[in-house]
């Protein structure tokens, strides 16, 4: 079967051209067949068959739970599945079955979507490169020398090399947008509340969201559509409409202002920088109005972020201490030996950083001028975004300075990964949604993504936009 979207394999299933059992067949064998990408660390065989026959006859009868029904789809190891190895891509985890399912999951076995596996992440979906994982580096299907991106790099990669027609990953940070970018995919981070966290393994509370992987702005809209909505059991999930879905993301953009942040493009790689003002060109083209703003503060976006995150991670991560779930430390003489063992054998050394960084910004003495000062920051990040919506409806900017880079380049320097988070981190710092589009390849023929950001819950107007890029461009 030759490469399809969400939206050719529901017609082909309507038309009764293919039955989901055809289809997931063939995604477990391309699965097979790519194993050396390391993109997924559980492959659901057996269940995902079992499932697809179901939904067969489903069709048969007439009875399907909803379009979607007998679509394939990958998750990301970091959102709870039922029964399923749920590991975060960390030692601690490794041996993991969840007793119940993420709201965002759920929802997707609700409307007939069949799962292949649990994809690839960096531990705890903390890094930017996925090799920070305890099963060892994903490979970008583009290069394989190089990184796929981070955190949720196996998602990314999986939906690049049709290992599955769409995919979930988490984004803290970037964790959607930056390896969509890397690995020449669209890329969706919903607003903060948009989609329930609930199942979501928790990195930093205030910032994680759940979002969609796909070929076209169209299914990762749709798919997006179907996790969104209001969750009793996730407190910081918000009652809004859900105004989207593949119908209403038409392209057209005429009258619309898009900003862009002039402080986006310093020390951006020159082929990453053509491409977005080609990119705009082409959209004032089609009767956008391109305005120059300012996001001030973006030069402090980093240290806000990892002060903030890595103090939510030390908090998060404190529950596993060898106790109720997870890896236990068989070396045990006395009970602090419990905590102590289990926690330096079972995390990785990036998590063990994070850990230890968040909590010195918590600790007596250093909170108020880490922890609280970056909150403060933070307010500022909100405030400039908010002046920025005032001038536009979407902001259009680079994702990444770089495009993918080698293998074992930068992770023996966390300082330099971290910076290269700098154009996606304030968008979850200000809740805003973001996603990214591929436009162009740069001379190595690796890809290159355009960031589109919007206003609080306007996932509508940003979709509109990213369908009018996707229509514009050719890859």
């Amino acid at each position: 079967m030759a490469a399809k979207t969400v939206s050719q394999l529901v017609q082909m299933l309507e038309r009764g051209e293919i039955t989901s059992v055809e289809i997931v067949t063939e995604y477990l064998k391309a699965i097979d067949e790519h194993k050396d990408l390391n993109a997924y660390i559980t492959v659901t065989h057996e269940t995902a068959l079992q499932q697809a026959k179901e939904s067969d006859m489903r069709r048969k009868e007439g009875k399907p739970k909803s379009k979607f029904d007998g679509i394939p789809i990958a998750i990301k190891d970091n959102i709870c599945t039922k029964g399923v190895l749920t590991t975060c891509a960390s030692g601690i985890l490794q041996n993991f079955i969840p007793p119940y399912s993420a709201t965002a999951y759920q929802k997707l076995l609700d409307a007939g979507f069949i799962l292949l596996g649990k994809t690839n992440l960096d531990e705890f979906a903390m890094g930017s490169t996925t090799e920070t994982s305890f099963f060892g580096p994903t490979k970008n299907p583009v290069d394989t020398t190089k990184v796929p991106g981070g955190s949720s790099g196996g998602s990314a990669a999986a939906v690049a090399a049709d290992m599955a027609p769409v995919a979930l990953g988490s984004d803290t940070g970037g964790s959607i947008r930056q390896p969509a970018s890397f690995c020449g995919v669209v890329g969706i981070k919903p607003t903060y509340g948009r989609v329930s966290r609930y199942g979501l393994v928790a990195f930093a509370s205030s910032l994680d969201q759940i979002g969609t992987f796909a070929h076209t702005v169209k299914d990762a809209a749709s798919v997006l559509a179907v996790i969104s909505g209001i969750d009793e059991r996730d407190a910081t999930s918000i009652n809004k409409p859900v105004d989207f879905d593949s119908t209403t993301v038409t392209g057209n953009i005429k009258g619309l202002r898009i900003g862009v942040p002039r402080e986006y493009f310093n020390g951006v790689n020159e082929a990453i920088v053509t491409a977005v003002k080609d990119v705009l060109k082409k959209l004032e083209s089609q009767g956008a109005v391109i305005r120059e703003i300012s996001l001030q503060y973006t030069d402090y976006a980093v240290p806000i972020y990892y002060l903030i995150a890595t103090a939510e991670a030390s908090s998060n991560l404190a529950r596993y201490d060898g106790v109720r779930y997870g890896y236990r430390s068989k070396n045990i003489q006395k009970l602090n030996d419990l905590y102590v063992k289990t926690r330096q054998e079972g995390f990785g050394k990036e998590v063990k950083r994070r850990i230890i960084l968040g909590t010195f910004a918590l600790s007596s003495g250093y909170y108020d001028a880490y922890y609280l000062k970056a909150l403060k920051g933070r307010r500022l990040i909100i405030d400039d975004f908010t002046k920025a919506f005032s001038q536009c409806d979407c902001i259009v900017a680079p994702v990444t300075t770089t495009t993918a880079f080698g293998i074992g380049e930068k992770i023996s320097d966390p300082l330099s990964l971290y910076m290269a988070d700098i154009l996606t981190i304030q968008a979850n710092l200000a809740g805003i949604p973001g996603l990214s589009v591929p436009v162009a390849k740069d001379a190595h023929g690796l890809p290159i993504g355009v960031q589109i950001m919007a206003q609080h819950f306007n996932e509508k107007v940003m979709l509109n936009v990213a369908q009018a890029v996707e229509e514009c461009v050719t890859l």
